[in-house]
């Protein structure tokens, strides 16, 4: 039999067709990049794979889907219980970007401590602050890790190889993980850099709030390698501007891309990044990679991997 397969990233037909083509698969993509175009489709086709961009969202697969992959780790833009209800597993890449989002965070930090930004801008004008950057070593500071998935785990080594002393918080605790617990309260309070790598969810949504962030140490750092939701933006803004936190770097944010008008761009000491810390060379070979194993699975009749809403991993057509 032949799928349908409905493709949503923000690439070209024609590369979408090289990435993910198979002679069992006819692939389909929105006659214009919208919603509407999207939930018109659904309809008619057997597959999805979701968009890694924040534009297109899956609210409901309907009556025919049988399979959600989407080429990401994050699956925020799907309804997983809207799925759930109509027994379509929604499998996700886990780990594929792992090295890639723990590199940034780590080098976010460096960035902030070592001030590298304000160095270059002041070099540029002409200027030449040698003795008051007051830059700061990345070794013996106090290291929180929010999330303990491969991220997570990815990120709490690397601090760890530095000389960091690192512990973390998740919903629940790891007997893996590479370094030791802590309440999340503790944690905050003790850390001299916070990196939030924990998946969006209804628990995770607003869970750096105002009264969480006011609990950090003074002169801390906040690194923001998850989504937006899950810090309340204009509590960090406050944080920033009144010098509590010392800095913060976000490569994330509630709206993307980033309003021309956010309070955020006129922030001092944040560092934004336009979602790019798990996209690189590698981490985009290995999702392509890991998506299409999946989709290949479900036209070989296998069960697929990485399932994220707790539906049966075989997946048969309902055409």
């Amino acid at each position: 039999m032949t799928w349908r397969l409905l493709a949503l990233p923000p690439l070209p037909h024609d590369l979408l067709e090289a990435l993910f083509g198979d002679p069992r698969i006819e692939l389909v993509t929105p006659p214009e990049r919208t919603q509407a175009a999207v939930d018109a489709l659904l309809p008619t086709v057997d597959l999805l794979l979701g968009d890694w961009s924040p534009q297109l969202r899956v609210p409901d697969p309907g009556p025919r889907v049988a399979f959600v992959q989407q080429p990401s780790a994050g699956v925020d833009g799907i309804d997983l219980e809207a799925c759930a209800a109509r027994a379509v597993p929604v499998a996700n890449c886990a780990g594929a970007n792992a090295t890639s989002v723990a590199e940034w965070c780590v080098s976010a930090t460096f960035a902030l401590l070592r001030k590298t930004v304000e160095a270059d801008a002041a070099v540029r004008r002409g200027e030449w602050p040698q003795t008051r950057l007051g830059g700061r070593e990345l070794a013996g500071q106090r290291v929180g890790v929010v999330g303990m998935g491969p991220i997570g785990s990815n990120t709490a080594r690397l601090f760890d190889a530095l000389g960091c002393q690192v512990s973390y918080w998740s919903r629940s605790r790891h007997a893996d993980a590479p370094v030791p617990y802590s309440e999340l309260d503790d944690l905050l309070a003790s850390s001299d850099v916070v990196v939030l790598v924990i998946a969006l969810g209804a628990e995770t949504r607003g869970l750096l709030d105002a009264v969480r962030i006011a609990s950090m140490k003074h002169g801390a750092l906040l690194v923001n390698g998850a989504r937006g939701e899950v810090v309340d933006e204009a509590a960090l803004i406050a944080a920033l501007a009144e010098g509590r936190l010392a800095g913060a770097a976000t490569d994330v944010f509630t709206q993307e891309p980033l309003p021309e008008c956010s309070p955020l761009r006129q922030a001092p000491n944040l560092l934004l990044s336009p979602h790019v810390a798990g996209s690189t060379v590698e981490g985009a070979i290995r999702i392509v990679g890991q998506a299409k194993a999946n989709l290949l699975r479900v036209l070989e009749g296998q069960p697929v991997l990485d399932v994220v809403n707790g539906v049966e991993a075989t997946v048969a057509s309902r055409a």
